[in-house]
């Protein structure tokens, strides 16, 4: 697909044919500093409502996930482990003697803009559309409440505004994409743990952090969200994790919702074929 912009984009964005790369993001946890840039950026380039401030006992966290007023999500989690073998991070056994030690796990979370979208598939508006980029976005103006793309993300990212009942989430910066400039959360992050371009670089590059942590004694590090073999086919927003999925909030083996949509409506045209078929004939029968 080609655009009237194209001469605007990086040289990088572009296929050999001219067309427009899958964009996305990936998020290296490991990096993370949990220094909230990300979730700043993002709400003041997008105008996105503050959520109030409250006291949630979750660390540091008090944005809790994402919803309707929160497209980023910095999440911390606090983690006693056993002391590795030689002691803590600096090599000395834990402070309190326990031979456990305390870490942060931290993470920012975001749409993961899936190959399949099911929010996607649900929406009887085209409220929500897939971008030349490849991405998933809600219209706000063409959106009529319904409702129905919520319990159809299998990762609980969109949500509804209680003042005026819409669906909103991450636009992946789109208007930001159409002249050329990287999203909002990505530029602000000062150790690059948010990291944005073609999601076909961004796998490869995933893939050798990953290799090179292993090499550095890392062995629970791996990659989630970054396989087209997996639920959603694969998701243009993944991550290095250094636990479970679960740990960080994420389902473990997410599934398009609507995966069984076609099934269902064959089966349902069957048995409606069926049931004209039996009163055809019982209205021949007893004429």
């Amino acid at each position: 697909m080609t655009t009237p912009y194209l001469s605007e984009l990086p040289s990088g964005w572009l296929e050999p044919d001219g067309s427009i790369r899958r964009m996305g993001f990936f998020t290296d946890t490991t990096l993370c500093i949990g220094c909230k840039a990300c979730e700043v950026a993002c709400k003041e380039w997008n105008r996105v409502p503050g959520h109030g401030l409250e006291f949630t006992g979750f660390s540091y966290d008090n944005t809790v996930g994402l919803g309707a007023n929160a497209w980023r999500h910095v999440a911390f989690i606090e983690q006693q482990r056993p002391v590795p073998a030689g002691g803590g991070p600096q090599g000395s056994p834990s402070a309190d003697g326990s031979g456990t030690e305390l870490r942060w796990l931290m993470s920012s979370d975001v749409c993961k803009h899936c190959t399949e979208a099911a929010c996607l598939d649900v929406c009887p508006t085209g409220s929500l559309f897939r971008t030349e980029f490849d991405t998933v976005v809600v219209q706000e103006d063409i959106c009529n409440g319904c409702g129905y793309c919520i319990p159809a993300c299998p990762y609980g990212v969109i949500d509804q505004r209680p003042d005026d009942g819409r669906a909103w989430k991450c636009t992946l910066c789109y208007d930001r994409l159409s002249g050329g400039m990287e999203p909002a959360c990505a530029q602000s992050c000062p150790t690059d743990s948010i990291q944005f371009g073609p999601l076909d670089d961004l796998r490869e590059r995933a893939a050798a952090r990953v290799e090179q942590l292993h090499e550095r004694g890392v062995a629970d590090a791996r990659l989630y969200g970054e396989s087209p073999d997996d639920g959603v086919g694969g998701a243009g927003a993944f991550f290095l994790l250094l636990d479970e999925p679960e740990v960080y909030g994420l389902p473990p083996d997410p599934v398009v919702t609507t995966r069984d949509l076609p099934r269902m409506w064959r089966r349902a045209a069957m048995a409606g074929v069926a049931m004209v078929a039996a009163a055809a004939a019982a209205f021949l029968g007893g004429s």
